[in-house]
């Protein structure tokens, strides 16, 4: 913590982070405030009242910042672009077009990150429709007239992409990943009343679940701190060069391997598919088929959240996207051609294909630490919950996790603007 407010001090002192730091302020209160303007002609007590009551919407409304509970015309949250960028970076895989774009450096990821934010339109239109489905299933939504439901799409399709939006000029012009401190916004602003909803089922003779919760809340900080900060240190000699009648190169140096390099986006893309199985079965729940209406009831009732093989695709998911967004994010081939640019090498291993391959085998290994952390800490919220009867337990817990791992990176990215204006202080 006291790291965390020196970095922020020191930031405070440099007008260009100061600046940065101010705008990214802004932008999270003009979503808080835009979280709150409700969509015209929803019962909200009866809204509030299933949300209390549904383990899945729960979830889905604290992802969404509590917009979903105040059916808010962001209601969709970013699910909708979390969704398109699961998809488009799994067909990166699939499609040598898109395999070739990933490779163009800059120009390609903002290529692919183009076409995730216009196949968000048709899946916020597609979820739109599915959410006044649900809700109007349950009563809770008034039947719209054929305008009025277009309105309503339309409404919620533009707020999804106005969240996206904010999201992006929080990263071009702010602080952190936008995207995930919109997330993070949202999260905050709903543990609140998630701790309230506990405290208000919490019986007396449940003090002892209480103060479980709570340790296992502080485990699971430690945890995620403790896996975020640690590395792998493997070691780069330089080699000497002569030019003139100088010496340069000839130390050694550390290149440090993470052992989570993916931070807290596999969470959250693992939470994103693992509640589509159950939002398509309570959308087709309604239909007029009967067979098509009981697999949709056998499919929420198989993931439904807390369940046995829910917490497994869970984790299965988590495992996954770590090692996915890790080979995305860390290229052990161009980190070995930049060391053997440089006159670096790996003692004891050649450069170039060698060094890349020794530096993907050390990847693999502490990778599957990290996921495996991440994994179980997801679904241990779950288990507790199971254990002690709190039903909040879960959302509370993964909660937890991403606020945790997005203030650790955002304090990271923080301290190395810091360093960067230290360093062109010197040079000036």
């Amino acid at each position: 913590m006291k790291r965390i407010l020196n970095t922020f001090s020191n930031i405070w002192k440099i007008p260009d982070l100061r600046k940065r730091l101010l705008f990214t302020a802004g932008v999270l209160v003009v979503f808080r405030l835009a979280a709150h303007i409700p969509v015209p002609g929803v019962d909200f007590k009866a809204l509030r009242q299933l949300f209390a009551q549904s383990q899945l919407l729960g979830l889905l409304d604290i992802f969404s910042g509590g917009t979903l509970a105040n059916f808010s015309v962001m209601a969709l949250g970013l699910n909708p672009y979390i969704n398109a960028s699961i998809i488009l970076q799994l067909l990166t895989m699939v499609s040598p077009q898109l395999e070739a774009l990933s490779k163009e450096g800059e120009y390609g990821r903002q290529k692919i990150n183009q076409y995730a934010r216009i196949l968000t339109v048709p899946l916020a239109a597609f979820q739109a429709f599915g959410m006044y489905i649900l809700l109007k299933n349950q009563n809770i939504i008034v039947s719209f007239s054929p305008l009025n439901l277009l309105s309503l799409i339309l409404t919620m399709t533009a707020g999804t992409i106005l969240l996206m939006w904010l999201g992006e000029l929080i990263s071009e012009n702010g602080i952190g990943n936008g995207i995930s401190l919109l997330i993070f916004a949202g999260i905050v602003g709903r543990l609140p009343v998630s701790l309230g909803q506990t405290m208000a089922v919490l019986q007396p003779e449940s003090f002892l679940n209480l103060l479980i919760f709570l340790a296992m809340s502080i485990i699971v900080i430690a945890g995620v701190v403790f896996i975020n900060e640690a590395s792998r240190k493997v070691k780069v000699q330089y080699a000497r060069r002569i030019i003139g009648r100088r010496v340069y190169g000839g130390q050694s140096a550390y290149l440090p391997l993470r052992i989570n390099q993916a931070g807290v986006i596999p969470i959250i893309f693992a939470v994103s598919l693992v509640l589509l199985p159950s939002m398509l079965g309570n959308f087709l729940t309604g239909v007029g088929n009967s067979v098509l209406a009981n697999l949709a009831k056998t499919l929420v009732q198989i993931f439904q959240p807390g369940k046995i093989f829910y917490n497994l695709i869970y984790f299965l998911l988590v495992i996954g996207f770590t090692y996915f967004y890790t080979a995305v994010i860390f290229n052990p081939e161009k980190i070995a051609e930049e060391l053997k640019k440089y006159g670096g090498f790996i003692p004891g291993i050649r450069p170039g294909k060698s060094t890349a391959d020794y530096l993907s085998q050390i990847l693999v290994k502490i990778t599957l630490v990290g996921a495996v952390f991440l994994g179980m800490i997801a679904i241990l919220p779950s288990i507790l919950q199971r254990l002690t009867g709190i039903q909040t337990m879960a959302i509370g817990g993964t909660g937890i996790l991403i606020v945790v791992s997005v203030v650790l990176e955002t304090t990271r990215q923080l301290e190395a603007m810091l360093i960067t204006r230290s360093y062109d202080g010197f040079l000036r």
